[in-house]
């Protein structure tokens, strides 16, 4: 994902404040060339120079561990935006000093059942079933790297430490949020409860996708296809309660989540099958209750072999 130059919508001090926040989180090479290209404009050097300046006057006046008021300086040049994205920044920063900066370096695995786990800046992490992946938390990041499964966290809200979720050929970027977040063999998908999530996907020259509370995208690697939804009644990372419930869902995606609940694969007998429309609710600790019921929804049979895995055939008419 490349960032572009496309024109910036949003009012100057805000854009002003968007970069020295991105300046001050370690930025990636392509953020650095693309705040080049935008800090050549002179009213862009002179908005940034104002929001530096401005920064650096509050954080002298800053107590060790109180959030400071507007400055009261006279500051007649700075415009009122500007001032107060910089007040928010400091309190934000120096509210509550050195808190959850607790370094961790885990990996983290379930079995057959989610775990919960409290991280250290005070994010809740749940883990299903089936599911890899690797904590990197540090002073100055948050990681988590899914291998292979789903998780649900709730993001403790740090503006100088986004935290940020790669799986493999997309990555997701947060600062204080509810999302799930599921990567199988098939596709990734994610849903936001509340907040809102910059999706990026790899090889592609498109800005983030933002998406917001009661969205899900679902990212199919192998087609290059993405679609995002409303998620209307459903609820987000239900799976922690023990069931899930999907309306007019893509067989192949269905059972691409299936997977983290059942110890043998279920195979297509034809790909094309993956394409039916299926309702119902899945019991995450019987997902086979919902294999023995498809015959009835769908015009398919299952067969299952001797190994433990099961075939999905389309039924002669």
């Amino acid at each position: 994902m490349s960032l572009t130059d496309e024109i910036d919508p949003r009012p100057l001090d805000d854009q002003a404040a968007s970069w020295f926040t991105r300046n001050r989180n370690t930025p990636t090479r392509e953020e650095r060339k693309a705040f080049v290209r935008w800090v050549r404009h002179p009213e862009h050097a002179r908005a940034y120079r104002q929001f530096e300046q401005l920064w650096a006057d509050l954080a002298a006046l800053q107590q060790a561990t109180q959030p400071v008021p507007a400055p009261l300086r006279r500051t007649p040049r700075w415009r009122p935006a500007l001032a107060a994205a910089a007040a928010v920044l400091c309190m934000l920063l120096v509210g509550n000093p050195g808190s959850g900066s607790t370094p961790i370096s885990e990996d983290v695995a379930a079995g057959s059942t989610l775990r919960n786990v409290r991280l250290p800046d005070g994010s809740h992490l749940f883990v299903n079933a089936r599911t890899r992946l690797h904590l990197d938390f540090t002073a100055e990041r948050r990681l988590i790297r899914l291998d292979h499964g789903q998780l649900y966290i709730d993001v403790a809200p740090d503006k100088e430490r986004p935290l940020f979720v790669d799986a493999g050929s997309a990555r997701v970027r947060v600062v204080g949020t509810g999302f799930d977040l599921r990567r199988g063999a098939r596709e990734l998908t994610l849903s936001v409860a509340h907040g809102r999530v910059a999706f990026e996907t790899s090889g592609e020259n498109l800005a983030p996708l933002l998406v917001d509370a009661g969205q899900r995208v679902t990212y199919e690697p192998a087609r290059g296809s993405l679609l995002r939804q409303n998620l209307g009644e459903h609820r987000v990372g239900d799976w922690r309660e023990g069931h899930v419930s999907f309306r007019n869902r893509e067989l192949g995606s269905l059972l691409d989540e299936l997977s983290l609940y059942r110890q043998q694969p279920v195979l297509l007998a034809d790909p094309s099958l993956a394409r039916y429309k299926v309702s119902g609710n899945l019991d995450v600790h019987d997902p086979d209750a919902l294999l023995n019921a498809l015959p009835a929804l769908l015009p398919v049979k299952t067969t299952l072999l001797g190994d433990g895995r099961l075939r999905i055939e389309a039924r002669a008419h």
